[in-house]
């Protein structure tokens, strides 16, 4: 079977280990660990499979796309949700993160024929419950992040291209922008 990737944002290490943390905190009180088994990111490209032959194809596409990339500030605010099994951190909607997946995913497209499984409106987000939360569960889960304030924001400089390695995702490698 053909290995399994989607392209993301990643936030600063302190971020990533502060939402790990808000994660762990999720899968001991509200049984939900599955987010767990990913780093803290922001998906700009949904799961999708890939050749294992043609890898070096899609690491040269991410690099000749990032060259043109200029690094911008992001920011997250708070926490959101897909009821009844998503909760989220909330993601700045700004139009440089719009244009920016939007152009990866025309990029994509026409240089490798990846098309979009189902070009859904782009909806970013930092996931820290989902799939093995429980409905009955998810009205505590929410009542508790809901009244959490959580505001960080970050410089996106690069994309990640993240691989699933058996039971977890893990970060093949990181594209520059502008390098």
């Amino acid at each position: 079977m053909q290995p399994l990737f989607f392209i993301a944002l990643l936030p600063d290490e302190g971020i990533q280990q502060e939402i790990t943390r808000i994660k762990e905190y999720a899968a001991r009180h509200f049984r939900s660990s599955r987010a767990l088994r990913s780093p803290p990111h922001i998906t700009l490209i949904p799961p999708f499979r890939w050749p294992q032959a043609r890898a070096v194809e899609l690491d040269a596409a991410l690099e000749s796309f990032v060259l043109k990339e200029q690094p911008f500030r992001l920011g997250l605010r708070n926490f959101n949700c897909f009821a009844p099994r998503v909760i989220f951190v909330d993601v700045e909607r700004t139009t440089k993160l719009q244009a920016l997946q939007y152009r990866l995913e025309t990029y994509l497209t026409e240089e490798l024929g990846l098309e979009a499984k189902n070009r859904r409106d782009f909806n970013p987000h930092v996931t820290v419950a989902f799939k093995d939360l429980h409905r009955r569960v998810f009205p505590e889960a929410w009542a508790y992040f809901s009244q959490l304030d959580y505001e960080r924001s970050f410089q996106v400089q690069a994309l990640a291209l993240l691989e699933h390695a058996g039971n977890r995702w893990e970060v093949r490698r990181e594209f520059g922008f502008g390098e």
